[in-house]
């Protein structure tokens, strides 16, 4: 084995001498350059969605139909000319005039669904057609190498391969066309040969407008799936948010009397004299177990809670403050009025916050989306007293003020139906025949042991 030595000695070994300056591009520029034309090839022989038809994604059906029905027209319009002017103006014997002619029209209609398959079956018989005719070129003969039904032929090609494949065969095949027109161009046959000149300049111009085209439909297509996904994103964030801003409320209904279980359990022992030790030990386990549960409930809530928000110190709404949102519905242009029932009686708390935000946010909605609307603010308890009935009912707008939104999201009426949902009661909203809009919610006052008949809320004269 031979070594070599760092000295500036005489070196051993095999070495590799360093290139002169200007002798041969470097070798990394022969790796890209090899690099693309592999490329270049592979995407030449890798077709997008094979077996797919051309406006297959089309909404009406005409529209899918009419790849269908241009190849259709190609096909009987261009074969029997390609036909008479092979044999006629070119002196090609009638069965491979035929069989030429076949091959170069008939692929148009397999372009419908294998753009790519239908080119090279198209490049191959338009070769050997141009081959077939040389005996035709020559001064004042027809054009040649490509025919006028060959240029017609291959140009609608292009548009099918345009509205399939990507920019990269696009490329591809518009360089194989110009390699194929260069090499007829360069053959020794005294004839005029712009006509391969202008197809390959027609080729660029039609896949490049075409595969805009398709590319400016692919990204309006994907914009609109990304807005589809964006809305059900912010639908299921509102739905999160508003469970969560549920649950904090709930929060504070159930640990208001979790806390006086726990503190009646504590002093019950110093309140009420005479106690056996057995009933001291179940206060005491009563009061833990009290405790335990804040503490889970406190746990689980930390989680619920968005990064950095702090827990809500004022008291929770209920129907008690209803009427002071009707006052600032008619203060911001609403002609509202209210009707509340003044022997609801002992209304739960979670139901009691329910039916203030469902009012709030169908009021919030009529001032947004119909402002000048008359509106009508109901809560009524059935004659049995074991359910809670909240109308809100608005008209149509006036017309004379423009709403401050157009359209809506749904989001409100989400979280209606999660807090109706949660509290057990049904929720009945939509639009209403004169252009105004109902919500009307059914939530239990309190547990029933008997099934009540439904009711129906009272709608407006």
């Amino acid at each position: 084995m031979t070594t070599s030595t760092g000295g500036p000695g005489p070196r051993t070994g095999h070495q590799r001498p360093a290139p002169a300056p200007g002798s041969s591009p470097p070798r990394a520029l022969h790796g890209a350059l090899g690099v693309q034309v592999a490329a270049l090839c592979r995407s030449l022989a890798t077709p997008t969605d094979p077996g797919r038809p051309l406006l297959g994604d089309a909404p009406g059906p005409w529209r899918r139909w009419v790849p269908y029905a241009v190849a259709l027209a190609a096909v009987s319009s261009l074969l029997p000319v390609t036909i008479v002017m092979l044999m006629e103006d070119y002196g090609v014997g009638g069965q491979l005039a035929a069989a030429l002619a076949t091959a170069q029209a008939a692929p148009l209609v397999l372009a419908v669904t294998r753009p790519l398959q239908a080119w090279w079956i198209v490049a191959v018989a338009d070769v050997l057609g141009a081959v077939a005719s040389l005996g035709a070129a020559g001064p004042g003969g027809p054009v040649w190498p490509w025919t006028p039904p060959v240029v017609v032929g291959y140009l609608v090609l292009m548009a099918a391969v345009g509205l399939r494949e990507p920019p990269r065969t696009l490329v591809a095949v518009w360089l194989a066309t110009g390699a194929a027109g260069l090499a007829f161009v360069l053959a020794p046959v005294d004839a005029d040969r712009g006509v391969a000149v202008s197809l390959f300049v027609l080729t660029g111009v039609v896949l490049l407008v075409v595969g805009s085209l398709r590319e400016r439909g692919e990204a309006r297509r994907r914009l609109t799936e990304q807005e589809n996904v964006s809305e059900a994103e912010r639908a299921r964030r509102t739905l999160l948010e508003e469970r969560a801003r549920i649950a904090r409320e709930l929060h504070d209904v159930v640990a208001h009397h979790m806390s006086v279980i726990t503190v009646q359990a504590e002093s019950a022992p110093y309140r009420i004299t005479g106690l056996p030790e057995a009933a001291r030990e179940e206060f005491t386990a009563i009061a833990g177990s009290a405790r335990e549960s804040l503490t889970e409930m406190r746990r689980l809530l930390s989680v619920l809670r968005s990064e950095g928000a702090e827990g809500e110190r004022a008291p929770q709404p209920g129907l008690d403050r209803v009427q002071q949102l009707v006052e600032a519905a008619v203060r911001a242009g609403v002609p509202a009025e209210s009707s509340l029932s003044a022997d609801l009686g002992a209304v739960p708390q979670a139901v009691d916050v329910s039916a203030y935000r469902i009012v709030q946010e169908a009021l919030a909605n009529v001032v947004r989306h119909a402002p000048g609307a008359p509106t009508r603010v109901s809560v009524t308890a059935s004659a049995s007293g074991r359910r809670l009935t909240v109308l809100v009912v608005n008209g149509a707008a006036d017309g004379a003020t423009s709403p401050l939104e157009s359209t809506g999201t749904g989001h409100g009426l989400v979280g209606m139906r999660e807090r109706v949902r949660l509290t057990g009661g049904t929720l009945d909203a939509g639009p209403l025949p004169d252009g105004g809009f109902r919500v009307a919610a059914r939530m239990p006052l309190r547990d029933a042991e008997t099934p009540e008949a439904p009711e129906t809320p009272e709608d407006p004269e």
